[in-house]
């Protein structure tokens, strides 16, 4: 495949589109190795625009990850807006990589990582783009392996015509090892052609290629069970799990857009994984078990970090930042380190059980006093036993009087609608709860100039929690229930101006839940949605609910299922599940019991401060809890002058 650089033709085009900054390449810290003096080429792609997938971490980790390697190189690529799309396949300039523009067909491998199974149509434009079949049963020896990673990479089954291969888990130590693999196939000469670099990467159990497996179904719709077509295939696969934080401190040269982004600040992972145990959260129970960074390690981070960058502010990222054992002395240390060079300091949503108003003032005390965010999820205490989420109403409460009490004046609530269980009383309590949160915010701050934002979306089940067996809302009950609730807020006289109310309606939620549960009989639907135009489905001026109903009505019945055999019903303890045959490390039997204890409204803790559960991740996988306090205090010790 020619690797010469699009951009000639490229350049041509972009006068005539919105955005051209997007595409040229060249940012600050950006990487281009020589194409002659590497043998191994990755071409990486968040498959979303620019300003959503450049920010991402998990591909910004692994650019550098690679191109840290000496003989390998990787150059990144997004999704082209449809505007340049169309100008593409008019004048014949393939999909490109925005470091060199290289067409991305030139490379070994085309790795894409996907946080939301709503990215899959952009990954069939990417791919059709680029020239490279769809289907993985079409591509030749000369064609990249195309390989899927990310969170929705857990249940890669609806697009597993399109792939090549998948992992699951942490990409550092995966990539490299991948890499080895390939380099060595090419080296003996690319003995047995694509299905031997397949075979070889399969046996190590550690990446899924759907190609070597056979889904078996049963007369009424459900899985059988699937199984290997190969003789040396694992029955299962494993995911990946990077132990020591520390010994990956990546990224050390953060990307500068050029362009604006979704997020125009620096950001450290502090933490890897979650045990609160919410029942509704992929990313908590997929990312078992807690791995944290040492202080010293965060410090050292920021530092480099901020030098390369020239950021104003740090992101201290996690699933849930203020559990790090440490999280005073980190904000502290870092507020005083960087107060004469005013670096302000973010967390993602506070859990109300972990805001303190001491850190709140070290993470505001250089930058400026925006709103907090917490995610109570649910609006009853009923439904939060449901789900896990181990926060009362006093406590909420307690903790926003706080914040109001110390010169906030805006708060921000994040719910979710069509939890399991759930009635149309449980989230008519959220008008209530923020009833509550304006009143008590008047009283302790004396002034009615506060705000409170309920912000809410559809509830998904997911693969891999415990909700994975549970019955979906459908889009017109998640709308029914929003509309009650908006009405309720908004007829709230003495209140309801004080509260700002956002929410997505149910039908991007039905979409994801059919991807997200899915087997491989959904991937006919994805290509028709694709075929039919489908671009960009998690904005909301592109996602067509309409385009997608009518393509599953195409496709589905041949095969006697329905959008809502995937979504709105419940499993049985004894199906088969799609996912069945990649290990999170999460003992089935544990979800299911979890899902009972759901059911029963029972609420389980935190594993790290408890004795074990039993979930089954530590002993299968080696790993355990890694929890401070360490001890030692954030490096340089000494306050930057």
């Amino acid at each position: 495949m020619s690797a010469e650089s699009v951009f000639p033709q490229l350049e041509a085009l972009l006068p005539h589109v919105q955005k051209p900054i997007q595409y040229v390449g060249g940012e600050l810290n950006s990487t281009v190795k020589p194409w002659e003096s590497c043998d191994v080429r990755w071409a990486l792609m968040y498959p979303d625009a620019y300003e959503v997938g450049l920010p991402n971490q998990g591909v910004m980790i692994l650019y550098e990850v690679l191109n840290e390697r000496e003989g390998v190189l990787a150059e990144r690529t997004y999704s082209v807006w449809p505007d340049l799309e169309a100008l593409m396949r008019e004048h014949g300039v393939p999909q490109f990589t925005v470091d060199s523009h290289r067409p991305v067909s030139a490379f070994d491998v085309f790795g894409l990582s996907f946080s939301t199974e709503l990215g899959y149509t952009n990954m069939l434009t990417a791919l059709d783009l680029s020239g490279i079949p769809l289907e993985a049963k079409d591509r030749t020896v000369d064609d990249p392996i195309v390989l899927a990673g990310g969170h929705a990479a857990f249940n890669p089954e609806p697009i597993a015509d399109f792939i090549d291969c998948a992992v699951i888990g942490d990409g550092e130590q995966a990539v490299l090892e991948i890499t080895e693999i390939i380099r060595a196939w090419k080296a003996e000469g690319r003995p047995g052609g694509r299905e031997e670099l397949l075979f070889r990467l399969a046996r190590t159990g550690g990446v899924y290629v759907p190609g070597f497996y056979d889904v078996e179904y049963l007369p009424d719709g459900r899985i059988g069970r699937v199984v290997p077509n190969k003789s040396g295939v694992p029955w299962r696969v494993s995911k990946h799990t990077v132990m020591d934080l520390d010994e990956w401190p990546y990224p050390k040269q953060p990307l500068v857009p050029l362009a604006e982004t979704v997020h125009e600040r620096m950001s450290v992972e502090i933490f890897r994984g979650c045990t609160r145990g919410c029942r509704f959260c992929q990313a908590g129970m997929i990312t078992r078990p807690v791995r944290e960074r040492s202080i010293t390690g965060i410090g050292e981070m920021v530092d480099k970090g901020l030098k390369a960058t020239g950021f104003e502010e740090v992101g201290l990222l996690s699933l849930s930042s203020a559990d790090h054992s440490e999280i005073g002395d980190i904000a502290k240390g870092l507020a005083d380190r960087y107060e004469d060079d005013k670096i302000g300091l973010s967390l993602p949503s506070t859990r109300v059980d972990a805001f303190n108003i001491d850190l709140a003032n070290e993470l505001t005390r250089n930058g400026r006093r925006s709103g907090l965010t917490f995610a109570p999820e649910g609006g009853s205490e009923r439904i939060r036993k449901v789900i896990n989420k181990m926060v009362s109403e006093e406590d909420l409460i307690r903790t926003v009087a706080t914040a109001y009490g110390n010169g906030w004046r805006q708060v921000k609530l994040y719910f979710m609608c069509g939890l399991p269980t759930e009635t149309d009383d449980d989230v008519l309590q959220i008008a209530d709860m923020a009833t509550k949160v304006i009143q008590k915010g008047r009283e302790v701050s004396g002034s009615n100039d506060i705000r409170c934002t309920v912000s809410i979306g559809g509830f998904v089940p997911k693969p891999h929690t415990p909700f994975q067996w549970a019955p979906q809302l459908s889009a017109e009950g998640t709308d029914d229930r929003l509309e009650k609730l908006r009405d309720k807020i908004r007829g709230d006289k003495k209140y309801g101006r004080s509260i700002g109310f956002r929410y997505h309606d149910g039908k991007p939620g039905i979409v994801e839940g059919l991807l997200s549960r899915g087997d491989r009989r959904i991937g006919a639907v994805i290509r028709a949605v694709y075929e039919d135009g489908g671009r960009f489905d998690g904005w909301r001026e592109h996602f067509s609910y309409d385009r997608w109903m009518a393509c599953a009505e195409k496709t589905l019945p041949a095969f006697g299922v329905d959008v809502d055999w995937y979504t709105t019903r419940e499993r049985a303890y004894e199906e088969v599940l799609p996912w069945d045959h990649l290990d999170s490390g999460l003992d089935k039997d544990w979800l299911w019991e979890d899902w009972q204890d759901a059911l029963d409204e029972t609420e389980v803790e935190d594993c790290r401060w408890t004795p074990c559960f039993d979930c089954g991740v530590c002993p299968q996988f080696d790993t355990w809890p890694q929890t401070g306090p360490t001890g030692k205090k954030l490096l340089p010790l000494s306050v930057k002058k």
